[in-house]
């Protein structure tokens, strides 16, 4: 049985996904909305270990190297999640997207971005929207060493909170949603509480027209559910400032009216901001 618990108000999962375990090699696929990629080719007799630490390290839902965040409290609410930003050429027409809708999201921002446009990163914040660590430069921290982790959480932390002026984030994603065992005590050495996940993922950073980006994310919000969704988009391009993402831009003019005409409520991953009872995770 899947293991299921409640950190502070949002709930966490574990569920196993599947591995091309005969040769001792990850999958690339997507199974339940999860991202699987471990490019290691290990001997056969190490496999079934290698995939276990394999789906510790990159599944969404997994806790093994410490507790996630990946949906939210109520089906009634939805976490809209912008990876890889800021980007001057479509984080403002989101900005304006959203005080159309008065939607509030969360930005987890590049440290080097949040440093090359501070200008911006100020704007996304007095906008109303949380902000969050993406690392400095999205590196895989799977093979990064404790000092990497540590320098790549911490030159971010400084970047945004220099741009912002104002207190550090208190939450990260990892790049690519890789997760090492040293992860979860440089998160906390950092001053963070959160480490943010996904329930659902669209594959947003590929090029796609946006009629294929707005079928995907019909998936999201949907009745019967016991948890609402934590939905994560990308408004940059990790590779270089300036990315093309106006698929992600189009795709919700589209879905934010409808999600609101459904009776959804937009939240930040801002714990306390969901409920006064809310306690922030610890890890």
């Amino acid at each position: 049985m899947p293991d299921k618990r409640i950190v502070g108000k949002w709930r966490t999962a574990q569920k196993h996904t599947g591995w091309n375990a005969g040769r001792g090699r990850a999958k690339i696929n997507g199974v339940g909305d999860e991202l699987n990629s471990w490019p290691i080719i290990l001997p056969a007799g190490m496999a079934t270990a290698a995939g276990i630490a394999a789906w510790g390290a990159v599944g969404p839902s997994s806790q093994l190297f410490g507790p996630t965040v990946r949906h939210t409290a109520s089906t009634k609410t939805i976490a809209l999640t912008f990876d890889d930003g800021p980007n001057p050429a479509v984080t403002p027409k989101l900005l304006d997207l959203f005080e159309r809708y008065s939607v509030r999201v969360t930005f987890f921002l590049i440290g080097k971005f949040a440093r090359a446009c501070p200008d911006l990163v100020r704007e996304i914040s007095a906008r109303g929207h949380l902000l969050g660590n993406h690392t400095e430069t999205h590196a895989n921290l799977i093979f990064e060493s404790r000092k990497g982790i540590r320098d790549e959480l911490e030159q971010c932390q400084v970047a945004i909170s220099a741009a912002t002026r104002s207190d550090p984030p208190r939450c990260m994603r990892p790049p690519y949603g890789f997760r090492s065992p040293l992860l979860n005590a440089e998160v906390r050495r950092a001053g963070m509480h959160a480490v943010v996940m996904w329930s659902k993922i669209c594959w947003d950073w590929k090029p796609q027209p946006p009629e294929r980006l707005i079928a995907k994310l019909a998936r999201v919000g949907r009745p019967g559910g016991s948890h609402g969704d934590i939905v994560v988009l990308h408004d940059g391009d990790h590779r270089a400032l300036g990315g093309d993402r106006h698929h992600v831009v189009a795709a919700l003019e589209h879905w934010l009216p409808r999600w609101r005409d459904a009776g959804l409520e937009f939240v930040t991953i801002d714990l306390p901001a969901v409920s006064d009872s809310a306690r922030a995770p610890r890890i």
